[in-house]
Order: C-alpha cells, then structure tokens, then sequence
C-alpha cells in the first residue's frame, strides 16, 4: 500500500475498538493519521500508540454533533498537514435499549444527532476541502443496523439506514469530481461497544453469527484501508456488508 506514503487520513471516533485499529492500519501503510474522538485520553492514547510504531499522528478533539467542531477538525487537518486525502467516519454511540413507544425524544436526538447528522457534518466540511485537492476518498461507518432492524434501538437502526442513503446521495453527486464515497457494515466485533451492549456477555452473540465467531476490529480496518486505496478504483455508492453471515440467514 505504498499509495498512502504522504497521504493524510482522518479518522472520527478512533479513541478505542475499529476506529483505534483503522488509525494504526493507516499509519502502517505510511499515511499521516489524524486521529479524533471526544476523548481526550483514549483519543491520545491511540495517537501515542502509532508514534511508538514510527508512524505520525495527532489527536483533536470533536464532538461531530456539533457543526463548529467539525469544522474546526477539518481546519485544523489541513493546518497541520496541508491537505485531506481520506476519511474513515465511524464516530457513533449506541443510544439507549427501548422500544420506540419507550424512547424518549432526547434519547432519539442524541443518538441521531451523532450516528446520523455527524456523518452529514463530516462528509459537508470533508468534501468541501476534498474538491480543493482534486479528490479523495470517503468511508462511513455504518452498520447491519443500517440494512436489517433491532429490536429496542430504533434511533440507532434509523441512523444507520440514514448512513447508507447519504452515502449513496453523496457518491452520485461527486462521482465526477474524483471523490469516492462509500460505506461498511460491520457486524457483531469485538469492540468496547459491543460489550457494554451485550453486558459483557459477547459469546452468546457469537452463538447466533454463521461463522461461529465474534469479528475482529482488524477485519473492518482492512475493508476500509482497501476502500481508500486504488485498488477499490470502481467502487462508489456502496454498502460493504462484512458480518460473518449475519445477513444471510
């Protein structure tokens, strides 16, 4: 992957589990990684990891609900390193387990507000700076949430499904403009998230995945490193579904 050696790579939400492990991948392959996230001390943590790696990085902090934070967060990638080339997305909470007639409208709002409108905040500011440079590419996190339903988390289904539309919506319009847009759907991984979902108890959502395992944070940065690289060169517009066979039974 000698493609990303001086190219810039921004991640949201890569203080801990795919995002962290996106970040290190990228550095890996010689990119520059900005590494986000609203913490502060997981998001550094990650950064510091890549450094002992030999690989260059900085934190900065974004709350992607917020409109003038991400625009900050992209003002600042383009100071430190001068230019954007890809983005992996992924910043997102999980909400609270109620049914819909349960949720209240603040729960709905900020779970939407992060998994769905910062998605849109990213990709507005991202985009606008890409177009600048001649291109770049796009992945957003969304989710098997994002193509079948959950009982008892409908903000964050509804947000997932968003993230497909809008990444479809903003393929078509920057097609011909050297952006490449596309978006993963991890399944049941191995992931902070997943074990406060699950209660800790992760091995009974492996009993109902085909391949019999939990998937690994890895498994989803290859995807999106490959997503980002020239080797995905005719792929916009697409949903990547990577779940161990989840979907297809």
């Amino acid at each position: 992957m000698e493609e990303f050696q001086y190219k810039v790579a921004l991640i949201t939400g890569a203080g801990s589990g795919i995002g962290r492990e996106t970040a290190k991948m990228f550095a890996k392959y010689g990119a520059q990684v900005v590494v986000s996230d609203q913490d502060e001390t997981s998001g550094q943590g990650t950064v510091n990891m890549i450094r002992e790696l030999g690989g260059k990085s900085t934190f900065i902090k974004c709350n992607v609900a917020v409109e003038a934070e991400v625009q900050e967060l992209i003002s600042k990638t383009v100071k430190e390193y001068g230019r954007l080339d890809c983005v992996f997305n992924n910043a997102g909470i999980e909400g609270k387990s109620q049914t819909i007639n349960e949720c209240t409208r603040e729960s709905w709002d900020t779970t939407v507000s992060v998994d769905l409108t910062g998605v849109w905040l990213c990709m507005k500011y991202e985009i606008e700076v890409m177009q600048k440079f001649g291109g770049g590419k796009i992945v957003n996190c969304s989710s098997i949430a994002g193509i079948i339903g959950f009982e008892n988390l409908s903000p964050y289904v509804a947000s997932k499904h968003g993230i497909i539309g809008l990444t479809k919506t903003a393929a078509l319009e920057f097609a011909k403009k050297g952006i490449r847009i596309n978006a993963v759907c991890p399944g049941v991984i191995e992931t902070p998230m997943l074990r406060r979902f699950t209660q800790g108890d992760v091995e009974s959502m492996a009993k109902e995945v085909p391949m019999g395992r939990i998937g690994q944070p890895n498994e989803i940065a290859e995807t999106v490193i490959w997503l980002c690289s020239d080797k995905s060169s005719y792929i916009t517009g697409q949903a990547i579904i990577i779940d161990g066979g989840w979907t297809s039974k």
